[in-house]
């Protein structure tokens, strides 16, 4: 199933609960625009290189559209209309005063050296400039891009337009950016974790826990678990599942990473090593945290997977079928557009505070963020119990509602 169909088979199973007509649910589905461009550059070596780029502008009826730029070989245009529109529920889930939009370009960002990489940067910016901006389209980090290729756009953008530092988000503290912004998505799937486990009667100390990938997100996730003193049992990344049941020492762990050229855990020997697909089949589990790439979790291993609680912590970890099963198994599935919310969250504090010109502290960055999460958790739960849905459901339900209120009270010009 494509990532865009998946996403429909979601937005249809809250829409049929809302009872929204058919032509209102095109008119919410389908993206406002979609861009695909040519982007070249000279390589190192005096070569042209060409790759494709792409932003898809799904919805703005509840403000500007926000939404990661996203540098990985496997980005096409389908995958970012879908990334798109799930930004549209997820920025309406948090009750922020956005839209959802997506981009990137298909490429594999190691693969090019540091003046390669903001050549292609600048490019694409050069290609785009005219359709993104403070008051209509915002992007920010997402896979394959951090806060050095934020710096660029925005240096790019603004040789076209000017200063203003709100066209995007996830820069660098010193060019703009906010404190806590590279924790935000890993410290909201803590914080998310932690209240799913209040609510089911699940004590931290008493819980195995499991995280696949250990790239920012991951890593600052298993931090914040570890001192709210659950027990991280395993973690993987490229290089291999790192597994010790009695739970790893996380300390040693981060010191690893922190130190390893290659910022992986490989080398990292005071634990068992398995494969790395085994982490999400292993019998011990509790919670299980997918924070690599989509579609991890399908027909191929669903039956396999233990875990009483699946936190999403990357988009689309699970396809729709296996979704379906851990369902009906009662498997508690926490959905990314509640779960990775933080990331999206303190970049919009960060535009806030960019349109102020005034900084916050980091005490104000994390208060606002677990706030924020707070209550759109406690929403989404209330409404899956009212209607007794899933968290998922509940959670499309939540946002595809706000997004159709707000649709018609501006008129339908404004999707």
């Amino acid at each position: 199933m494509k990532a865009f169909e998946s996403t429909s088979k979601y937005f249809h199973r809250a829409a049929d609960l809302l009872e929204i007509d058919d032509h209102m649910r095109q008119a919410l589905l389908m993206p406002r625009r979609e861009i695909q461009v040519q982007v070249t550059i000279e390589r190192d070596d005096g070569s042209l290189g060409t790759f494709v780029g792409f932003r898809v502008q799904h919805n703005k009826s509840r403000g500007p559209m926000k939404g990661g730029l996203r540098f990985h070989p496997e980005v096409d245009l389908d995958e970012t209309r879908s990334l798109a529109s799930l930004m549209t529920w997820k920025t309406a889930v948090a009750n922020l005063p956005y839209g959802g939009a997506k981009g990137g370009i298909g490429v594999d960002p190691k693969q090019l050296s540091t003046r390669e990489l903001e050549h292609l940067t600048r490019a694409f910016v050069d290609q785009i400039h005219d359709i993104v901006g403070p008051d209509t389209d915002i992007p920010a980090p997402d896979m394959g891009t951090d806060h050095l290729v934020m710096s660029w756009f925005r240096n790019q953008w603004e040789k076209y337009h000017g200063f203003h530092p709100a066209v995007i988000t996830g820069k660098p503290v010193e060019e703009y950016g906010a404190v806590g912004r590279e924790e935000a998505t890993g410290r909201g799937v803590g914080t998310l974790t932690i209240k799913t486990c209040n609510r089911l009667g699940m004590k931290p100390a008493d819980t195995k826990v499991a995280i696949q990938g250990f790239g920012n997100v991951g890593s600052h996730a298993a931090k914040f678990l570890h001192e709210s003193m659950f027990t991280i049992i395993a973690l993987s990344d490229m290089t291999g599942t790192y597994y010790d049941p009695e739970g790893l020492d996380m300390g040693a762990v981060l010191h690893h990473k922190l130190n390893n050229p290659d910022g992986t855990l490989h080398g990292f020997n005071r634990c068992e090593v398995l494969p790395v697909d085994d982490l999400l089949t292993l019998p011990e589990i509790d919670i299980l945290i997918p924070a690599a790439l989509g579609g991890v979790i399908n027909a191929s291993n669903v039956d396999h997977i233990s875990a009483k609680v699946i936190i999403e912590a990357a988009n689309e970890p699970i396809e729709p079928d296996a979704d379906d099963q851990l369902n009906e198994r009662g498997v508690t599935v926490l959905p990314d557009i509640l779960a990775n919310a933080g990331g999206v969250t303190v970049s919009y504090f960060e535009w806030v505070q960019n349109r102020q010109h005034y900084r916050w502290t980091l005490d104000r960055v994390r208060q606002e963020l677990d706030h924020t999460l707070s209550n759109s958790f406690e929403q989404v739960w209330q409404v899956a119990q009212s209607k007794n849905v899933s968290l998922r459901t509940a959670a499309y339900y939540l946002g595809i509602g706000r997004v159709l209120n707000a649709s018609k009270l501006a008129g339908m010009t404004s999707v």
